[in-house]
């Protein structure tokens, strides 16, 4: 860790613990620093606008990396100032906020202690502390000994993905968590991406028929949400520490230096991104990662919304595609609305790959998540046309001559696809129906 980093936690301590008012928090930096340095009460104020009376549910970590991403705490790390120490460190805990009022209508599992979650999620409390414990998998040699696989898959737009694959136990232990806990926890409206009665259609529709469709991409959306984020959600869900650190640990994931050296291409990872593989995080293959990337994300989708409705622009999120659409004064302001987005998505913690952000504008394919919105959503013309030949031919021919990639079961793959143009352009997915249903299977 660096120093500034480390003094940034100690004052979170400290500020955590005094009086949540900005006069407060000045007053426990100065107690932890020795004196009032003069970069102290406009980084309080800073802090303070931005948490108000959320400042109580923050945890240490989050907001040890606000205090970083501050002004007035890096100037006070320039060259040849005198650079600030900690003389003090605060060892009281800080107070427990008190639970909000949306918290007791979710009918959250009451977990007191290890020993209740252990009951609730079925296990003994020594497998608890087994499974929780995903610095083992780090050290041991033997994969038999590991909770997870691992996959290396190739993007589509270069660069590596790596797939983190609970194994049976530990996957059925993240499906009660995800199911008696995370399921009933909203996330924001704007999020369409793993859950129930959305889905990449929903995303699309929304953005139908507009002047400026801009779509940004997050990098490592996964990978770039770190353990203490995750336990301070469970915190803000009203679980006590112990709890909490247990679920976020059950939850998240550090892939071990043997799978980060066996990557078949090195160079396709970035620093950032095998920086972030090395430490705890959301492991993409868990069944609770998508749920907690969602929740995660909240307050990401809560600033851009209101940024976006501040245009008349309308936004919408599928995992870590973010979309945005609006008329001719949002077209205007696309520039500069881009490079706020980025901003924001920063300082939540998130990154946007630039090279990927896209501002289509309705004289040219406005597409999202593979659908095309210039009109209504719809599956683009070179994929229904090969999707209609593939039909043609398999009534011609048989459906033997058209499955050259060898797939198991060519008629489920084939409905499928089907079923997917149906969802997006009903009139279109009925016609192919009819050639689908006069393919001889015999």
């Amino acid at each position: 860790m660096t120093p500034q980093s480390l003094v940034a936690l100690a004052l979170a301590d400290s500020m955590l613990a005094g009086e949540a008012t900005a006069a407060g928090l000045a007053r426990s930096a100065a107690w932890s620093l020795g004196r009032s340095w003069p970069w102290v009460a406009p980084l309080c104020r800073a802090l303070w606008r931005r948490a108000g009376a959320h400042f109580p549910h923050y945890s240490r970590d989050e907001l040890a990396q606000l205090i970083v991403r501050q002004r007035s705490f890096a100037a006070a790390w320039q060259a040849g100032a005198p650079l600030p120490a900690i003389v003090r460190y605060c060892l009281r805990r800080a107070p427990a906020p008190a639970a909000p009022a949306w918290l007791a209508p979710l009918g959250l599992p009451g977990l007191a202690g290890s020993a209740e979650l252990a009951r609730w999620l079925r296990v003994t409390p020594g497998e608890l502390a087994w499974y929780a414990d995903q610095w083992r998998d780090n050290a041991a040699a033997d994969q038999a000994l590991g909770h997870y696989r691992y996959r290396w898959l190739a993007k589509r737009s270069g660069g590596l993905r790596l797939l983190e694959m609970p194994k049976l136990r530990l996957r059925a232990i993240q499906r009660q968590v995800l199911r008696g806990l995370l399921d009933r926890v909203p996330a924001h409206p704007a999020a369409h991406g793993f859950r129930r009665g959305r889905s990449c259609a929903t995303h699309a529709a929304l953005h139908t028929g507009q002047a400026l469709v801009l779509r940004i991409d997050l990098q490592d959306f996964f990978p770039s949400i770190p353990a203490p984020r995750v336990q301070a959600l469970f915190a803000k869900l009203g679980y006590p520490d112990t709890v909490a650190g247990l679920l976020a640990r059950l939850c998240t994931h550090r892939a071990p230096g043997r799978v980060l050296a066996a990557a078949p291409a090195p160079d396709g990872l970035t620093a950032a991104g095998r920086a972030a593989l090395r430490t705890p995080h959301l492991p993409q293959g868990a069944p609770t990662s998508p749920a907690l990337a969602n929740l995660c994300a909240y307050r990401l989708d809560l600033r851009v919304d209101a940024l976006a409705r501040s245009l008349g622009a309308t936004y919408s999120r599928y995992a870590d595609d973010l979309a945005f659409s609006g008329g001719a004064a949002f077209a205007r302001a696309a520039g500069r609305f881009a490079q706020q987005v980025a901003a924001i998505a920063l300082e939540e913690g998130f990154r946007v790959q630039h090279r990927k952000t896209r501002a289509m504008r309705a004289g040219t394919r406005q597409q999202l998540t593979g659908i095309v919105v210039n009109r209504h959503p719809n599956l683009p013309r070179a994929d229904f046309d090969v999707l209609k030949a593939t039909l043609n031919n398999c009534v011609r021919h048989g459906p033997a001559s058209q499955n050259r990639e060898g797939r198991a079961d060519f008629r489920a793959w084939l409905a499928g696809r089907l079923a997917y143009l149906h969802m997006l352009n009903p009139q279109r997915g009925l016609r192919l129906r009819r050639l689908f249903e006069q393919i001889d299977w015999g």
